[in-house]
């Protein structure tokens, strides 16, 4: 079974509610038709219920089964806005500021705001949002997970080679965020991918922590970032598996990793692979796709309290309800 048939059938086993605010894109219309149809998750979506109403019976969309809400008519309003000038109030927020924001067009702080207080177990946006005022949204209302403040992104990596990672599927991380992770938010990017590769993928994470060198064959601060942050992955949670600095080959290959890291844990059998920056992530993940024909699932999120997932601008409808899934799952684990 493909592994996104997977994910569904995970989301159709522990249904949860995604919220999603961009009821203004026709193509999120059409994905919540479909979502509901195929039972992935509860949904709600933001604006004003009349004008979504008519928009979908002029396109033929069935929206039954699906709750509408205004935020400037929500009974909750008020006390969002209350929670929201508390969370902020060190950053000056005032009552009338986070009133606007919880009320703008965009519905992006009104639909954290759910997430974060359990009216929804997750969010998707994006589709018109930039990546950018997606993530600050969510960032100033969901906020980072506990032990964790860096928001990062992993794919899922479904390669034709079932020898890889596990059964073929690798995590790679961070793919599309953060540029240059010192050892810390690498660490953080370490943990946070761990426990994804545990939801999605029902095994624990073996967690290899990539570089240019294997256990000291070169010397670089480069490296030290990363063997630092092994370490500091290690007392974010103690019960992981992981080893760093390692090639990729060292990580892949048993072979490989029995030469060049004998007793590793890890090496030899990675099933999450986190790169040192952005660079790197981000070429590795397109030359395996384009190059090795291994299909990419994400970006995916994470580092949040409560799951966010952005889209694409360019998404299609099967892209939305493909993400809903996915957010459904992070939020039922």
């Amino acid at each position: 079974m493909h592994l996104v048939d997977q994910i569904k059938q995970k989301a159709q086993k522990n249904l949860q509610t995604v919220v999603l605010p961009e009821s203004y894109d026709e193509r999120m219309l059409y994905a919540a038709e479909k979502i509901v149809a195929e039972g992935l998750a509860k949904l709600v979506i933001l604006g004003d219920p009349a004008k979504i109403q008519a928009e979908a019976a002029a396109k033929g969309i069935n929206l039954a089964g699906v709750e509408l809400l205004n935020p400037a008519d929500s009974p909750k309003l008020d006390q969002y806005i209350a929670d929201f000038v508390e969370l902020r109030k060190s950053k000056g927020m005032t009552a009338e500021e986070a009133k606007k924001l919880l009320t703008a067009d965009d519905n992006l702080y009104y639909a954290g705001m759910m997430v974060r207080n359990g009216d929804a177990g997750g969010e998707v946006a994006g589709a018109t949002g930039t990546t950018g005022n997606v993530l600050k949204a969510a960032f100033q209302t969901v906020g980072p997970a506990a032990g964790i403040k860096t928001v990062s992104s992993f794919f899922l990596m479904i390669n034709k080679t079932p020898s890889f990672g596990e059964n073929g599927i690798i995590l790679f991380a961070d793919c599309a965020v953060n540029p240059n992770p010192d050892a810390q938010a690498l660490a953080e990017i370490a943990v946070a991918t761990a426990g994804n590769c545990k939801a999605f993928l029902d095994v624990e994470a073996r967690v290899g922590m990539l570089s240019f060198s294997t256990k000291g064959s070169a010397a670089h601060a480069d490296v030290d970032k990363v063997t630092k942050a092994a370490e500091i992955a290690k007392t974010i949670k103690p019960d992981i598996q992981i080893d760093g600095e390692l090639q990729a080959d060292a990580a892949l290959l048993p072979k490989v990793g029995e030469k060049k890291a004998p007793g590793s844990p890890v090496a030899g059998k990675a099933n999450v692979l986190i790169f040192p920056d952005l660079d790197a992530g981000n070429i590795a993940y397109k030359l395996v796709e384009r190059v090795a024909g291994a299909e990419a699932v994400g970006p995916i999120i994470q580092g949040l309290a409560k799951p966010v997932n952005d889209l694409s601008r360019g998404c299609s409808v099967d892209d939305i309800v493909n993400v809903v899934a996915i957010t459904a799952v992070q939020a039922g684990a």
